[in-house]
Protein backbone atom coordinates (compact mmCIF):
# COMPACT_ATOMS: atom_id res chain seq x y z
CA UNK A 1 0.00 0.00 0.00
CA UNK A 2 1.27 3.17 -0.95
CA UNK A 3 0.59 6.69 0.73
CA UNK A 4 1.24 10.43 -0.11
CA UNK A 5 3.08 12.34 1.52
CA UNK A 6 5.78 15.40 0.82
CA UNK A 7 8.68 13.27 0.55
CA UNK A 8 6.57 10.87 -2.16
CA UNK A 9 9.10 9.64 -4.96
CA UNK A 10 8.70 8.96 -8.40
CA UNK A 11 8.05 5.30 -7.66
CA UNK A 12 5.52 5.74 -5.24
CA UNK A 13 3.43 7.94 -7.84
CA UNK A 14 4.15 5.64 -10.34
CA UNK A 15 2.32 2.51 -8.06
CA UNK A 16 0.11 4.57 -7.36
CA UNK A 17 -1.49 4.85 -11.05
CA UNK A 18 -1.55 1.76 -11.34
CA UNK A 19 -2.89 0.69 -8.40
CA UNK A 20 -5.93 2.75 -9.42
CA UNK A 21 -5.85 1.40 -13.04
CA UNK A 22 -6.07 -1.94 -11.29
CA UNK A 23 -9.09 -0.65 -9.87
CA UNK A 24 -10.77 1.25 -12.16
CA UNK A 25 -10.24 -2.75 -14.62
CA UNK A 26 -11.39 -4.63 -11.51
CA UNK A 27 -14.40 -2.41 -12.05
CA UNK A 28 -14.65 -2.18 -15.62
CA UNK A 29 -15.22 -6.43 -15.02
CA UNK A 30 -18.55 -6.06 -12.88
CA UNK A 31 -21.25 -7.95 -14.04
CA UNK A 32 -24.96 -8.06 -13.56
CA UNK A 33 -26.42 -11.03 -12.45
CA UNK A 34 -29.85 -12.08 -14.09
CA UNK A 35 -33.08 -10.87 -11.99
CA UNK A 36 -34.25 -14.47 -12.67
CA UNK A 37 -33.48 -17.10 -10.27
CA UNK A 38 -32.56 -20.00 -12.50
CA UNK A 39 -30.39 -18.17 -14.77
CA UNK A 40 -29.08 -16.28 -11.54
CA UNK A 41 -27.84 -19.98 -10.25
CA UNK A 42 -26.41 -21.25 -13.58
CA UNK A 43 -24.37 -18.04 -13.81
CA UNK A 44 -22.69 -18.40 -10.45
CA UNK A 45 -21.94 -21.89 -9.76
CA UNK A 46 -21.76 -23.47 -13.54
CA UNK A 47 -18.02 -22.65 -13.72
CA UNK A 48 -17.89 -24.05 -10.02
CA UNK A 49 -19.41 -27.61 -11.29
CA UNK A 50 -16.91 -27.39 -14.28
CA UNK A 51 -14.41 -27.43 -11.93
CA UNK A 52 -15.51 -30.43 -10.15
CA UNK A 53 -16.02 -32.25 -13.22
CA UNK A 54 -12.07 -31.66 -13.87
CA UNK A 55 -11.33 -32.63 -10.91
CA UNK A 56 -13.67 -35.91 -10.70
CA UNK A 57 -15.04 -36.61 -13.77
CA UNK A 58 -18.85 -35.82 -12.66
CA UNK A 59 -20.92 -34.18 -15.29
CA UNK A 60 -21.25 -30.71 -14.64
CA UNK A 61 -24.53 -30.88 -16.17
CA UNK A 62 -25.82 -33.54 -13.63
CA UNK A 63 -24.44 -31.33 -11.06
CA UNK A 64 -25.33 -28.00 -12.20
CA UNK A 65 -28.98 -29.84 -12.48
CA UNK A 66 -28.55 -31.51 -8.96
CA UNK A 67 -27.71 -28.08 -7.54
CA UNK A 68 -30.66 -26.51 -8.86
CA UNK A 69 -33.49 -29.34 -8.43
CA UNK A 70 -32.43 -30.16 -4.39
CA UNK A 71 -31.44 -26.41 -3.87
CA UNK A 72 -34.88 -24.92 -4.77
CA UNK A 73 -32.79 -23.13 -7.17
CA UNK A 74 -30.45 -21.57 -4.27
CA UNK A 75 -33.80 -20.07 -2.70
CA UNK A 76 -34.30 -23.44 -0.37
CA UNK A 77 -34.08 -23.36 2.90
CA UNK A 78 -31.10 -25.39 3.41
CA UNK A 79 -29.34 -23.80 0.53
CA UNK A 80 -30.07 -20.17 2.58
CA UNK A 81 -29.32 -21.21 5.63
CA UNK A 82 -26.67 -23.70 5.48
CA UNK A 83 -25.40 -23.27 1.91
CA UNK A 84 -26.20 -27.31 1.19
CA UNK A 85 -27.21 -27.44 -2.33
CA UNK A 86 -27.56 -31.14 -2.73
CA UNK A 87 -29.68 -32.49 0.17
CA UNK A 88 -26.62 -34.75 1.59
CA UNK A 89 -27.81 -35.92 4.81
CA UNK A 90 -25.20 -36.25 7.55
CA UNK A 91 -24.50 -40.07 7.74
CA UNK A 92 -22.28 -41.28 10.77
CA UNK A 93 -18.80 -40.17 9.58
CA UNK A 94 -19.95 -36.76 9.01
CA UNK A 95 -18.08 -34.50 11.27
CA UNK A 96 -19.03 -30.82 10.13
CA UNK A 97 -21.69 -28.46 11.45
CA UNK A 98 -25.46 -30.09 11.35
CA UNK A 99 -28.70 -28.71 10.82
CA UNK A 100 -32.32 -30.40 11.32
CA UNK A 101 -35.00 -29.99 9.02
CA UNK A 102 -37.91 -31.77 7.72
CA UNK A 103 -37.59 -34.28 4.61
CA UNK A 104 -38.42 -37.66 4.26
CA UNK A 105 -39.07 -38.08 8.09
CA UNK A 106 -38.79 -34.95 10.66
CA UNK A 107 -35.84 -33.50 11.72
CA UNK A 108 -33.19 -35.37 10.00
CA UNK A 109 -30.24 -34.53 9.88
CA UNK A 110 -28.50 -32.63 6.93
CA UNK A 111 -25.01 -31.02 6.42
CA UNK A 112 -24.18 -27.41 7.11
CA UNK A 113 -21.40 -26.11 4.49
CA UNK A 114 -19.49 -22.44 5.36
CA UNK A 115 -20.08 -21.24 1.40
CA UNK A 116 -21.79 -23.17 -1.80
CA UNK A 117 -18.47 -24.02 -2.90
CA UNK A 118 -18.19 -26.52 -0.17
CA UNK A 119 -21.41 -28.18 -0.66
CA UNK A 120 -20.05 -28.67 -4.31
CA UNK A 121 -16.86 -30.26 -3.46
CA UNK A 122 -18.88 -32.32 -0.79
CA UNK A 123 -20.90 -33.79 -3.28
CA UNK A 124 -17.93 -35.09 -5.53
CA UNK A 125 -16.60 -36.83 -2.47
CA UNK A 126 -20.13 -37.97 -1.52
CA UNK A 127 -20.27 -39.70 -4.98
CA UNK A 128 -16.52 -40.53 -5.86
CA UNK A 129 -16.10 -42.08 -2.08
CA UNK A 130 -19.44 -44.47 -2.11
CA UNK A 131 -19.28 -47.73 -3.96
CA UNK A 132 -22.65 -47.49 -4.83
CA UNK A 133 -21.94 -44.91 -7.07
CA UNK A 134 -19.08 -46.37 -8.59
CA UNK A 135 -20.75 -47.65 -12.01
CA UNK A 136 -21.53 -44.07 -12.64
CA UNK A 137 -17.84 -43.47 -13.62
CA UNK A 138 -17.52 -45.96 -15.87
CA UNK A 139 -19.70 -43.81 -18.11
CA UNK A 140 -18.78 -41.63 -20.07
CA UNK A 141 -19.34 -37.44 -18.91
CA UNK A 142 -20.85 -36.26 -21.65
CA UNK A 143 -23.78 -39.15 -21.40
CA UNK A 144 -26.19 -37.18 -18.87
CA UNK A 145 -29.04 -39.25 -19.20
CA UNK A 146 -26.87 -42.63 -18.36
CA UNK A 147 -26.13 -40.69 -15.22
CA UNK A 148 -29.35 -39.02 -14.68
CA UNK A 149 -30.69 -42.53 -14.20
CA UNK A 150 -27.81 -44.09 -12.59
CA UNK A 151 -28.03 -41.57 -9.89
CA UNK A 152 -31.80 -42.67 -9.50
CA UNK A 153 -30.53 -46.59 -9.54
CA UNK A 154 -27.92 -46.09 -6.96
CA UNK A 155 -30.48 -44.22 -4.33
CA UNK A 156 -29.11 -40.89 -4.71
CA UNK A 157 -33.27 -40.02 -4.35
CA UNK A 158 -36.38 -41.19 -3.65
CA UNK A 159 -38.25 -39.33 -6.05
CA UNK A 160 -39.35 -42.03 -8.78
CA UNK A 161 -39.24 -39.15 -11.30
CA UNK A 162 -35.92 -38.01 -10.39
CA UNK A 163 -33.59 -39.04 -13.27
CA UNK A 164 -36.59 -37.45 -15.69
CA UNK A 165 -36.61 -34.21 -13.68
CA UNK A 166 -32.39 -33.98 -14.10
CA UNK A 167 -32.72 -35.13 -17.47
CA UNK A 168 -35.55 -32.56 -18.22
CA UNK A 169 -33.72 -29.56 -16.74
CA UNK A 170 -30.29 -30.28 -18.37
CA UNK A 171 -32.19 -29.69 -21.99
CA UNK A 172 -34.79 -27.42 -21.08
CA UNK A 173 -31.93 -24.75 -19.75
CA UNK A 174 -28.83 -26.56 -22.38
CA UNK A 175 -26.80 -27.24 -19.20
CA UNK A 176 -25.03 -30.18 -21.21
CA UNK A 177 -23.00 -27.50 -22.91
CA UNK A 178 -21.27 -26.88 -19.76
CA UNK A 179 -19.91 -30.82 -20.16
CA UNK A 180 -17.59 -29.00 -23.24
CA UNK A 181 -15.19 -27.83 -20.40
CA UNK A 182 -14.35 -24.87 -23.60
CA UNK A 183 -17.21 -23.77 -22.47
CA UNK A 184 -17.60 -21.57 -19.83
CA UNK A 185 -20.40 -18.67 -18.70
CA UNK A 186 -19.27 -15.25 -19.34
CA UNK A 187 -20.88 -11.64 -18.76
CA UNK A 188 -21.79 -8.56 -19.97
CA UNK A 189 -19.85 -6.10 -18.46
CA UNK A 190 -21.80 -3.82 -16.13
CA UNK A 191 -20.90 -0.59 -18.36
CA UNK A 192 -22.28 -2.77 -21.08
CA UNK A 193 -26.37 -2.72 -19.49
CA UNK A 194 -26.55 0.82 -17.97
CA UNK A 195 -26.96 4.00 -19.23
CA UNK A 196 -25.89 6.73 -16.78
CA UNK A 197 -28.83 9.75 -18.02
CA UNK A 198 -27.29 13.06 -19.78
CA UNK A 199 -28.92 16.27 -20.34
CA UNK A 200 -32.21 15.86 -23.12
CA UNK A 201 -32.38 12.59 -22.31
CA UNK A 202 -35.91 10.90 -22.01
CA UNK A 203 -37.26 7.72 -21.46
CA UNK A 204 -38.98 7.71 -24.86
CA UNK A 205 -35.89 8.67 -26.72
CA UNK A 206 -33.36 6.22 -24.57
CA UNK A 207 -36.33 3.87 -25.93
CA UNK A 208 -35.74 4.40 -29.66
CA UNK A 209 -32.01 4.43 -29.74
CA UNK A 210 -31.69 1.24 -27.29
CA UNK A 211 -34.84 -0.44 -28.49
CA UNK A 212 -36.47 -1.55 -25.72
CA UNK A 213 -40.45 -0.23 -24.75
CA UNK A 214 -40.46 2.58 -22.25
CA UNK A 215 -42.97 -0.04 -20.24
CA UNK A 216 -39.82 -2.07 -19.62
CA UNK A 217 -37.44 0.15 -18.87
CA UNK A 218 -39.58 1.75 -16.01
CA UNK A 219 -40.21 -1.61 -14.80
CA UNK A 220 -36.56 -2.99 -14.69
CA UNK A 221 -36.04 0.28 -12.96
CA UNK A 222 -38.98 0.62 -10.86
CA UNK A 223 -39.90 3.85 -12.03
CA UNK A 224 -43.12 5.30 -11.06
CA UNK A 225 -43.04 7.87 -13.89
CA UNK A 226 -41.52 8.88 -17.11
CA UNK A 227 -39.10 11.36 -15.07
CA UNK A 228 -35.37 11.01 -15.05
CA UNK A 229 -32.62 13.02 -13.30
CA UNK A 230 -29.16 14.03 -15.25
CA UNK A 231 -26.75 11.43 -13.51
CA UNK A 232 -29.14 8.57 -13.07
CA UNK A 233 -28.15 5.16 -13.84
CA UNK A 234 -30.73 2.78 -15.38
CA UNK A 235 -30.38 -0.96 -16.03
CA UNK A 236 -31.16 -1.60 -20.06
CA UNK A 237 -32.43 -5.08 -19.45
CA UNK A 238 -33.42 -7.37 -16.37
CA UNK A 239 -31.11 -10.15 -17.97
CA UNK A 240 -27.14 -10.30 -18.65
CA UNK A 241 -27.01 -12.83 -22.15
CA UNK A 242 -23.64 -14.97 -22.13
CA UNK A 243 -21.42 -13.93 -25.19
Amino acid sequence: MYYADTSMNEQTITSQEKSKKKTKKKKDKEVIYSSDPTTRYIQKYASIAQEEMRRYKIPASITLAQGLLESQLGQGTLAKKSNNHFGIKCKREWRGKKVYHDDDAPGECFRAYKDPKESYRDHSLFLVERERYASLFRLKNTDYKAWAKGLKKAGYATDPAYANKLIGLIERLNLWKYDNPKVSPEFSNRDDRMHIVQKGDTLYGLSRRYNIPVAKLKKINDLKSNDIQIGQQLRLENEVRAK
